[in-house]
């Protein structure tokens, strides 16, 4: 299959781009059925020749190509209608009626707050993409995309989230006037899978309440099925805990699929390199040092753990609290005794062979370095914060 994309190096341009070509490189096998031979990349700086040449042997299109900033209002009908009657002018001179994708916008419902230049030369885009359909039988596909993000989003552009997360990322202020605005937002990821499967045949139809998309097997329009509506105060919210994760170790709640997931992914790609890496606070004494790398509310905590060679460290046991320790360099001996019992469990760990080991509640624990010359190196993951009021951890000797 070879594809034309126009609007190649804009956002959505660009990441369709990558994706396609994970999948053309083999990279990618989640779609098998896809074979991609060529991609034929189209932007402002490309020329009309290799227009035509690429409208001449596409087997598929996307177009992407638009107009969001112009100097003065009639760039919009230039933009988003003078090119897409090029574009399509020149797959009808060779013939070819393979399907293409419109990239619409949710303005062209031209509804309350939609009604604008922007708004009408997109709604002209569509009809002129129907009108085609009815004329060349090619199978037409109009997304009325809402908000985006992700990636690669230029900020102070036209995506709020892109602006909020490059100026939270470079400590730059962020105006919001009423946090209780509620945005409809489609991550760049969601977006990409959809147009594998216009690929494949399996795109997604809809049409609209108003502005609100109405997912239905015979709907005109299409969409991607997964969207997240958000107010800019929890967008905010999210991205002050997403900035103080560094200093608090709390990773903030980021379930699967969610909004929170795929904004924190968008706020790390603006991270200036100096915010790339962060210190750790190591409690450093002269049998080695412990260190707390991560933490959460609901899943406790990870620390990483270096004793000495001969040194034993633990000696203590807990009510309810529970734990693993990984060794993961060195040679040493894990002891747990029931508190009561004269009986002493014994597990000897490697980093040459790493496995987690229970550390029992109800069971006095220590972990010895077995090893005259080299450090004892463990990751300790612990079901609930340390809290310093309630630390449940008693001294005892094994």
């Amino acid at each position: 299959m070879k594809i034309l994309i126009t609007g190649a190096k804009g956002f959505v341009g660009k990441n369709l781009v990558e994706t396609l070509k994970t999948i053309r490189d083999g990279k990618n096998r989640t779609r098998p059925s896809l074979s991609i031979e060529d991609i034929f990349e189209y932007d402002i700086d490309s020329t009309p020749e290799e227009l035509d040449i690429y409208c001449k042997q596409a087997d598929f299109v996307f177009n992407l190509a638009g107009v969001n900033r112009p100097q003065n209002t009639e760039e919009f009908m230039q933009g988003n209608f003078g090119f897409a009657s090029t574009l399509l002018d020149t797959l009808k001179t060779h013939g070819n009626a393979c399907p293409v994708v419109l990239s619409s916008s949710i303005q062209a419902t031209c509804i309350g707050r939609y009604d604008s230049e922007y708004g009408r030369s997109k709604k002209a885009g569509e009809d002129l993409f129907f009108a085609y359909a009815k004329e060349t039988g090619a199978k037409v596909l109009v997304y009325r995309f809402p908000n985006l993000f992700g990636k690669w989003c230029r900020p102070n552009y036209n995506s709020a989230v892109a602006t909020f997360c490059h100026n939270t990322a470079h400590d730059l202020p962020i105006t919001v006037n009423d946090p209780a605005v509620q945005l409809e937002l489609l991550y760049i990821d969601d977006l990409c899978e959809e147009m594998l499967d216009a690929l494949e045949g399996v795109e997604h139809h809809c049409t609209f309440d108003g502005i609100n998309t109405v997912l239905c097997d015979d709907g005109v329009f299409c969409a991607a099925p997964t969207t997240h509506k958000v107010t800019l105060g929890e967008i905010v919210s999210l991205l002050e805990a997403f900035k103080a994760q560094p200093g608090t170790l709390m990773m903030p709640d980021i379930p699967h699929n969610s909004f929170a997931k795929k904004l924190y992914s968008t706020y790390l790609s603006y991270l200036p390199k100096e915010k790339a890496a962060f210190s750790l606070n190591m409690n450093v004494d002269d049998r080695g040092s412990f260190t707390e790398l991560l933490k959460t509310a609901a899943h406790g905590q990870v620390s990483v753990n270096i004793s000495k060679p001969g040194i034993t460290k633990g000696q203590h046991w807990h009510h309810t609290k529970w734990e693993f320790f990984i060794v993961v360099s060195g040679h040493g001996l894990i002891q747990q005794r029931k508190v009561g019992s004269d009986e002493v469990l014994e597990f000897e760990v490697s980093g040459d062979r790493i496995e987690a080991v229970h550390m029992l509640p109800g069971y006095t624990h220590n972990i010895i370095n077995l090893s005259e010359t080299d450090d004892l190196v463990t990751v300790m993951w612990a079901n609930e914060l340390f809290d310093p009021a309630h630390p449940d951890t008693f001294f005892d000797p094994v």
